[in-house]
């Protein structure tokens, strides 16, 4: 029998939004002040050895298990339950559509007998999980579900790992869906609630960069590129002949020589900057659009001096930090400082935190 309810679960409150990257874990817990205004409650960040999860797969299922019991500890919350994500290429979805008016037992039977179409592998491998979106626009009465599937191994991955750092997991997402439900905060700030603003949002991590250009709610095109963080690093090892170790915990506590800005930071800002408008290129290229109205940056070197500013200037499409504690509220246990420097990192763990209110 398929494993129903484990990609896009609901939980009611309380709920831990736990990211595990290849470079770190991070851990967001977010509340509601008495005006419904979203708070800020606990957030933390526990850096991962390289090697330990190489994409998005565990291959140090002990010491990541280890890592989330720290970032647990650090960031003093007692809630155990937990959401968590696989990487968009550890899942298939699909959107298909169904007479509406079905009850919950008849959408699961009918579910399982599309699915079959379009997932390569036996269903008894697989969790399966659906969830209707709404009124289908192309044809009346009946409505959009949206079909998520993953190979069991790697939805057990995350539950082990979870269960290991004495955590209990209840949702299983995608990490691109909770990185979109955050940024959607983000997006309804723009101009007319962001409504038909196209947004390029790049998310860069240690090694890939995720592009979505997103309008309406609607992904109106992804992709990966290989560049990201790491390659800093490298380039610190190369230049002053650091092992990777020493450079990746001296370019986090900011002790590099006096050139490192100019020799080694600019130059490195400015290719992703080349990246970033190559990307959009290949979107320009593929697609009807020529033209976007914002692109936001998020990852852990999202606060990279001047990369921003570098991305307006190479692209000329206004470009801004995705901040997604943006318009909360801080808890007392927050170092806002801290945070408001780290934020970008934390779009994901944000957005997994988020579901708690998704009923």
């Amino acid at each position: 029998m398929i494993s129903f309810g484990s990609l896009f679960g609901r939980q009611a409150p309380p709920l831990l939004g736990l990211d595990i990257s290849s470079s770190s874990v991070k851990l967001v817990e977010l509340g509601r002040a008495k005006d419904g205004s979203l708070v800020l409650e606990r957030c933390a960040i526990e850096p991962l050895e390289r090697g330990w999860i190489t994409d998005g797969n565990v291959e140090k299922f002990d010491e990541v298990a280890e890592a989330m019991r720290r970032v647990v500890k650090k960031s003093g919350t007692r809630t155990r339950n937990v959401a968590m994500a696989l990487p968009a290429s550890a899942v298939i979805t699909k959107k298909i559509i169904l007479p509406g008016g079905m009850s919950g037992a008849d959408l699961e039977i009918q579910v399982e007998a599309e699915a079959n179409q379009y997932i390569p592998f036996s269903l008894d491998e697989v969790s399966l999980d659906f969830c209707v979106v709404g009124p289908s626009t192309t044809s009346a009465g009946d409505v959009e579900v949206l079909i998520a599937a993953s190979r069991k191994e790697k939805v057990q991955d995350r539950q082990g790992l979870a269960e290991a750092a004495g955590l209990r997991p209840v949702v299983i997402d995608v990490e691109s869906y909770a990185s979109r439900l955050a940024a959607g905060r983000l997006i309804e700030s723009l101009e007319n609630a962001g409504r038909d603003q196209m947004v390029a949002l790049f998310e860069v991590g240690a090694s890939t960069t995720s592009m979505q250009v997103i309008r309406n709610d609607e992904v109106l095109y992804d992709r990966d590129q290989a560049f990201g963080g790491a390659q800093l690093t490298q380039l610190i090892v190369r230049q002053y002949g650091f092992s990777p170790e020493e450079a990746e915990n001296k370019k986090r506590s900011g002790e590099l020589p006096e050139d490192y800005e100019s020799g080694v930071l600019k130059p490195f800002v400015e290719s992703m900057a080349q990246e970033v408008a190559r990307a959009l290129q290949f979107f320009f290229t593929s697609t009807p659009h020529n033209r976007v109205d914002h692109i936001m940056v998020a990852g852990g070197s999202a606060a990279l001096p001047g990369l921003s500013q570098a991305i307006t200037a190479q692209t000329s499409f206004p470009c801004v930090l995705a901040d997604p504690f943006q318009g909360m509220q801080f808890g007392d246990s927050v170092r806002e400082k801290k945070v408001r420097r780290e934020a970008p990192s934390y779009l994901t763990s944000c957005g997994l935190a988020m579901r708690r209110f998704l009923q």
